[in-house]
């Protein structure tokens, strides 16, 4: 397998712990913070379990709307930063400092299906995106692979490991090294990953702190490569290389409208935080540019919010509507596109009722969302952090 990090940096293992005990969690968790042990996350009473994930075509509606408030699935996680919706209508939960999994079933208490053993969580690093492929178990006959970025001591990676067991049951096999060589530092290490539609992993990464890398083909900073599975280049890259767009200062939200394009969410420094529709080989301006530029050659966002509205964090699309979860912004925005490239104006929703928003994820009909208060910037509420679901129905 190829590796694309920078020559000379030494590589380290990422090692992964079986689910432990409650007990060994709570000493480990202290041990790390040095304080004392948080409560355990607590399942609520939500509404019915939701059956496994619909695999309706999202073609039937192009605007989607949410239906209600968001409800509370499970509380007191301990900083979480990903969230990956099972088909069998399950969750999984990733648990930014701790390195933790967890496994979320509606209604039972969140179970630890491994731990990866993270070098330096420190900063912004530690355990951030997860992802599975979308054809991991479907009728569970198939064996699933948890995706995760990792912030190590030389580099952040992508590793890739086993999903074994069954629902309720489900632990983590050994990693292996997907891609390294990503710069890493406690600020702007990027960290989101999915599968787009096409089947390949798309990595989102951040400039750790160096802007110029942002511009510079041979670093993987600052970037979204596009990868096989396995970790290679993927066919039709337009560089030859992982990368697949550039010019990026901290990109930490990626979804697929219906028709196939990829939106991605970014950080900008002091004036305008972006939404971006990313094309293959396009340069997003940083750190040239932030915000909107006429200069020809790069790529201008086609929204733009103030640090203080936004600071946008994952995204999530049904149809033709996006989610972008504000952080700073303490709201979800709600953006509809449309294949022709317009695009609406955005609406906030729930503007300081969760506090800060970390993820958002659509499954379904539902949009599912993380918060993200207790990761020493916001002012975490009784319950925090918190996973909630609310159902989204056809828009005008």
């Amino acid at each position: 397998m190829k590796r694309f990090g920078p020559r000379g940096i030494r590589r380290r293992s990422v090692t992964v712990r079986p689910a432990l005990a409650a007990s060994a969690l709570v000493s480990s968790v202290m041990l790390l913070s040095g304080c004392a042990a948080p409560t355990e996350p607590v399942p609520t009473t939500p509404p019915p379990t939701p059956s496994p994930v619909a695999t309706t075509p999202v073609a039937d509606a192009t605007t989607w709307r949410p239906s209600g408030h968001p409800v509370d699935i499970v509380t007191q996680l301990e900083v979480p930063w990903s969230v990956v919706v099972m088909p069998d209508g399950t969750q999984l939960v990733s648990q930014r400092d701790t390195g933790d999994v967890l496994e979320v079933d509606p209604g039972a208490a969140p179970r630890v299906v491994g731990r990866v053993d993270l070098t330096a969580p420190v900063g912004e690093g530690g355990l951030l995106g997860i992802a599975v492929p979308d054809t991991a178990e479907p009728d569970g006959d198939e064996e699933a692979s948890l995706y995760a970025y990792v912030t190590t001591a030389d580099d952040n990676r992508v590793v890739r490991m086993p999903l074994e067991g069954e629902r309720g049951d489900r632990r983590l096999g050994d990693p292996e090294v997907v891609i390294d060589g990503i710069p890493r530092d406690r600020v702007h290490n990027g960290g989101r990953i999915a599968f787009g539609p096409d089947g390949l992993l798309y990595v989102a990464t951040g400039d750790a702190g160096n802007p110029d890398a942002a511009q510079d083909l041979d670093s993987l900073g600052g970037k979204i490569l596009r990868l096989t599975p396995d970790g290679e280049p993927a066919p039709g890259n337009p560089f030859e290389s992982p990368v697949y767009s550039l010019g990026h200062r901290n990109v930490q939200g990626m979804a697929w409208t219906q028709d196939g394009t990829l939106w991605a969410s970014e950080f900008g420094q002091d004036t305008f935080d972006e939404l971006n529709r990313i094309e293959a080989g396009g340069n997003y301006g940083w750190p040239v540019h932030e915000g909107t530029s006429d200069e020809a050659g790069y790529v201008s966002p086609v929204v733009t919010w103030t640090p203080d509205e936004a600071s946008p964090s994952g995204i999530a699309a049904r149809g033709n509507t996006v989610f972008v979860a504000g952080l700073r912004g303490e709201r979800v925005w709600q953006v509809d596109v449309a294949d022709s490239g317009a695009v609406g104006a955005p609406v906030a929703l729930w503007q300081g009722e969760l506090g800060r928003v970390r993820d958002a994820v659509v499954a379904g009909d539902e949009l599912w969302l993380l918060t993200g208060n207790t990761d020493g910037r916001g002012n975490a509420a009784a319950g925090d952090d918190r996973l909630v679901r609310v159902a989204l129905t056809p828009g005008g």
